[in-house]
C-alpha cells in the first residue's frame, strides 16, 4: 500500500512538473513570436495603410473616469492618432451591463482631447482581448491594426490577433508602475496559454452582427445621445 501511494505522489508531481513546463513554453513562445511586432511611437509612424488604433479597455471607476491604466492606454491612443499613424481610434471594451460601460469613458475621453466623434468606433461587445481581435476583424473589417495597451499585456493581443488574420503591431503604454503589476504578470501567463489555444479553434465571440466598416463614421456606434 506504501508503494502504490508513493507511485501516486511521484507520479502526480511529474505530471505537475510536466504540465508546469507547457505553460512556461507556451508563455515563452508567445512573448517571443510577438516581440517584434512591438514597436516605439516613432516606428508606428512609419507604417503605412493602418486601418485604426485598437484601444483595449481597461477598468473605470464609479464616477465614470478611466482607472490609471485606461488613462495611459488612451493617451496613448491619441497620440498615435494625432500623429497620423491611423484616421480611426477603435475603443474596444466591456459594455455588457448598463451600470458598467467602459467604451462611452473611452470615447468621451478621446472627444475632451479634440478628436472628432466620427472618428472614434466603439465595440461594445469587447468582453475579452480575443474577442476584441475577433470582432476587429469580423465587424470592423480592420486587416491592419495598431494595438494600444500595456506590454504586459501586448503580447497576447498581438498574437491573438494574428492567429485571427490581421496584420498587427503594437505600441506599449506604460508611462508609470501600477499596483498589484505583480499579480496581473503571474495572471497573463495562463492567460497567453488560455489564448493560445482558443485561437486554434477560433470560436464565435458573445456576439456578432452586421458588419461596420471602422472605415466610415464612428457614430454610427453611438448608443447615447
Amino acid at each position: 500500500m506504501k508503494k502504490i501511494r508513493k507511485k501516486l505522489i511521484f507520479g502526480l508531481i511529474g505530471i505537475g512538473i510536466v504540465g508546469t513546463v507547457i505553460v512556461l513554453c507556451i508563455n515563452q513562445y508567445v512573448k517571443s513570436s510577438m516581440a517584434d511586432r512591438i514597436l516605439s511611437e516613432e516606428e508606428a509612424d512609419e507604417l503605412e495603410g493602418v486601418d485604426c488604433i485598437v484601444v483595449l479597455g481597461a477598468g473605470v471607476w464609479e464616477d465614470n473616469m478611466p482607472s490609471h491604466m485606461l488613462n495611459d492606454r488612451l493617451e496613448q491612443g491619441i497620440a498615435l492618432y494625432e500623429g497620423g499613424v491611423a484616421p480611426k481610434l477603435l475603443m474596444s471594451g466591456d459594455h455588457g451591463q448598463v451600470d458598467y460601460d467602459e467604451v462611452n469613458v473611452m470615447k468621451q475621453f478621446a472627444i475632451d482631447a479634440g478628436v472628432p466623434s466620427e472618428d472614434i468606433f466603439m465595440d461594445h461587445a469587447g468582453f475579452s482581448t480575443y474577442e476584441s481581435m475577433y470582432r476587429a476583424k469580423e465587424i470592423f473589417q480592420a486587416d491592419k491594426i495598431v494595438i494600444v495597451t500595456q506590454e504586459y499585456h501586448l503580447y497576447r493581443a498581438l498574437y491573438v490577433a494574428e492567429a485571427l488574420g490581421i496584420e498587427a503591431y503594437g505600441v506599449a503604454s506604460d508611462p508609470r508602475a501600477y499596483a498589484g503589476q505583480f499579480m496581473r504578470e503571474a495572471r497573463e501567463i495562463l492567460a497567453r496559454n488560455k489564448d493560445f489555444i482558443t485561437a486554434i479553434g477560433k470560436p464565435e465571440p458573445t456576439y456578432l452582427g452586421e458588419t461596420i466598416p471602422v472605415s466610415g463614421n464612428g457614430n454610427v456606434t453611438n448608443d447615447k445621445d
